[in-house]
C-alpha cells in the first residue's frame, strides 16, 4: 500500500509500469525537433473531420487504442480508463470515452492533466481497485485558441509571452505487471495564485505552482536536483521556465543541467511558436512519444515529469480573475 510522505507527497509499493504508450500529433509538431518520435500526425487540423472538436476527440480515441496496442493488451484487459482535455464539460474525452467499454474517469487540471491521471492511476493499481489503467488526454491548437482566446478567422497578432497550444494527444498504459518505466512517487500540486490575469501570458501563471512543487517534493523525499536524469516540466515555455529556476536558486535549489521544458522542446524558433508549446498535449505527447522512448533505451534512467496547469477559464478572465495554476510531480525510472 502506497505511504504518505511528508505533507504533499507519495510514496508507491507497488510495481507500476507504464507498458505502453502513444503520442498522436499535428502536422507543425511533426516538423517540429521531436517529430521523428511521435506515432501517427495529422495532415491537417481537422483529420477529415467536420469540426476541429470531433477531430480532438478522434486524436484521444486513437491515441488511447494506439497505447493498448503498444502495450501488446487488449482492449478488454483495460480495467479503468481516465483523463481529459481543454474543452469545457471535457467533451473530446467524454465524447470519445462513449465509444470505448472502459469505465472512465474524467479529469480536470488543465495542462497538468496528464500528470493528474498517472497519479490517480498509480494510486488505483497500488490500492488494489484495477490492475490495468489506461491514461489520455488531448487538446487542440484551433479549439483553445476559439475556446480560450479569440477566433482564429479574427487574426489576432499573438503577444510576445503568449505560446501555441500542441495539436495532439498522448495515452499511457499503466499495470502491476508487465515490464517498462516504473512509478515511483509521487507529489501533489497545491492551488497558487500570484496575481497573473494576462491569459496570454501562462508561463507566468504557472511557474510559481511548478517551482513549489519541485519544492516539495526534493524537500519531502530529502533528495537534489541532481538524483534526476531530467526534471521535465510540461509547458512553462522560455518565460516560465527561467522564472522557475530563478525561483527555486532562491530558495536553494539548482536547476542548471537538469531542467528541460516539454514546451521548449516540441517546436523549434524557427517555426514562431513565441515562448513554446502549451496545453494538455504538449506534456503528454512529449512524455509518450520522446521520453518514454529514452527510458526504455536507458538514455534516461530517472526523470520527474511535472505538469504544470493555468485553471481559469473564459468566464474568470472576462471577469477580471488572477489566473491559479497547478503542478503535479510523478517520479518515472527504468530500472535494471
Amino acid at each position: 500500500m502506497a505511504k504518505r510522505v511528508g505533507k504533499y507527497s507519495v510514496q508507491l509499493e507497488k510495481q507500476i509500469n507504464m507498458v505502453g504508450g502513444a503520442a498522436i500529433v499535428g502536422k507543425l509538431e511533426k516538423e517540429g525537433p521531436l517529430g521523428e518520435y511521435f506515432d501517427y500526425a495529422l495532415e491537417d487540423d481537422l483529420w477529415n473531420e467536420d469540426s476541429w472538436e470531433k477531430a480532438e476527440t478522434k486524436m484521444f480515441y486513437e491515441a488511447t487504442r494506439m497505447a493498448v496496442k503498444n502495450s501488446g493488451l487488449m482492449a478488454e484487459d483495460i480495467q479503468l480508463m481516465m483523463g481529459g482535455d481543454l474543452l469545457n464539460q471535457l467533451i473530446a474525452a467524454g465524447f470519445a470515452a462513449r465509444q470505448m467499454d472502459f469505465p472512465f474517469l474524467g479529469l480536470y487540471g488543465a495542462c497538468s492533466t496528464m500528470a493528474e491521471s498517472l497519479i490517480v492511476g498509480s494510486m488505483a493499481i497500488d490500492a488494489g481497485f484495477a490492475q490495468r489503467v489506461a491514461c489520455c488526454v488531448t487538446s487542440h491548437f484551433s479549439t483553445a485558441e476559439r475556446q480560450y482566446r479569440t477566433p482564429l478567422e479574427l487574426g489576432t497578432q499573438r503577444t510576445p509571452t503568449a505560446q501555441r497550444t500542441v495539436t495532439g494527444a498522448g495515452a499511457s498504459v499503466l499495470a502491476g505487471e508487465g515490464i517498462g518505466p516504473r512509478i515511483k512517487s509521487c507529489t501533489i500540486g497545491k492551488v497558487i495564485d500570484y496575481g497573473v490575469k494576462d491569459a496570454n501570458n501562462m508561463g507566468a501563471a504557472m511557474a510559481p505552482a511548478a517551482a513549489d512543487t519541485i519544492y516539495n517534493y526534493l524537500t519531502d523525499f530529502d533528495v537534489a536536483p541532481d538524483s534526476f536524469d531530467a526534471i521535465v516540466t510540461g509547458d512553462l515555455g522560455i518565460y516560465g521556465t527561467n522564472l522557475m529556476k530563478e525561483m527555486l536558486a532562491e530558495k536553494g535549489y539548482d536547476l542548471r543541467g537538469v531542467a528541460r521544458d516539454c514546451g521548449i522542446e516540441i517546436f523549434s524558433q524557427d517555426q514562431d511558436p513565441h515562448m513554446g508549446g502549451s496545453g494538455c498535449a504538449c506534456g503528454a505527447t512529449v512524455l509518450n512519444g520522446f521520453l518514454l522512448k529514452k527510458l526504455r533505451a536507458r538514455e534516461l534512467r530517472r526523470i520527474l515529469f511535472v505538469a504544470t496547469g493555468a485553471l481559469l477559464s473564459p468566464v474568470s478572465t472576462l471577469q477580471g480573475e488572477s489566473i491559479p495554476s497547478v503542478a503535479h510531480a510523478v517520479c518515472i525510472e527504468m530500472e535494471d
